[in-house]
Parts: C-alpha cells; structure tokens; sequence
C-alpha cells in the first residue's frame, strides 16, 4: 500500500509503499517537547524505501538516549515530517500524524514509559 505523509501545507512530502520496520510511541521528554503533546508517534522504514521531496530545514539535536537525531521539517509551515534517529542507522522514521492514511499503523512498542505522564492511557497496553 502507497502511503503518503505531508507537512501541514503539503510542501514536504515523504512516500513508502514499504511496511514499516517499527510502530513506536514515544513518551520521552524531547518528543513531548517536538510534537507540543504528551508524547510522539513513530514510524520507522528503511530508509531506502522512503522517498522524501520538496525543501526541508533540518535540526540535529541529541534524544535522551543521548544518540542525535537530525530532523527534516517544513520552512514554510515548521511542520516535522520525518527524521533520521542515530540510534537506529539505517532507518527514517515518519510522524504517524503526517500521512493521509495512518490505517494499520498502530504503535507496537512503547519507549522511554517510565517518562508517560500519569493521565496519559490507551485502550490496550503495548
């Protein structure tokens, strides 16, 4: 399946027709900060088979694991449509909230839990 994510004007663009590697929420504290909530969503693809286009800014900062992450965002609309995590070479990882169609990918794998704000539940525990 074609999946397509977008920055909010719909300048910077990320495609797969791949199945993602990994589905992942994060509760760390520099996501919550990125994504404004209490935590982000990941999905992660190898990075050969993510096709990106259109002009990104980029902003390397280093993730409490304390690799860096360098993510690609949109200079017009300063939405962050996918990022590169040293942690995980090879991979680029896509905010789920980004594509048109986010059926099917449900997060699998929780990091940094012990960081989730006490109010924050799901229906189901990963």
């Amino acid at each position: 399946m074609k999946r397509l994510a977008t920055c909010c004007c719909g300048e910077l663009k990320a495609i797969t027709d791949a199945s993602p590697v990994m589905v992942a929420l994060c509760h760390c504290r520099s996501c919550q900060r990125r994504t404004g909530s209490a935590f982000g969503v990941a999905v992660l693809f190898n990075s050969e088979n993510v096709e990106c286009s259109g002009q990104a800014s980029s902003y390397t900062r280093a993730g409490d694991s304390g690799h860096d992450v360098t993510f690609q965002f949109c200079p017009s609309c300063g939405t962050t449509v996918y990022w590169m995590p040293d942690a995980y070479p090879g991979l680029t990882a896509v905010g789920l909230g980004c594509f048109e169609d986010a059926s099917g990918l449900e997060p699998e794998k929780v990091v940094y839990g012990h960081l989730r704000h006490p109010w924050v539940n799901f229906q189901s525990e990963l």
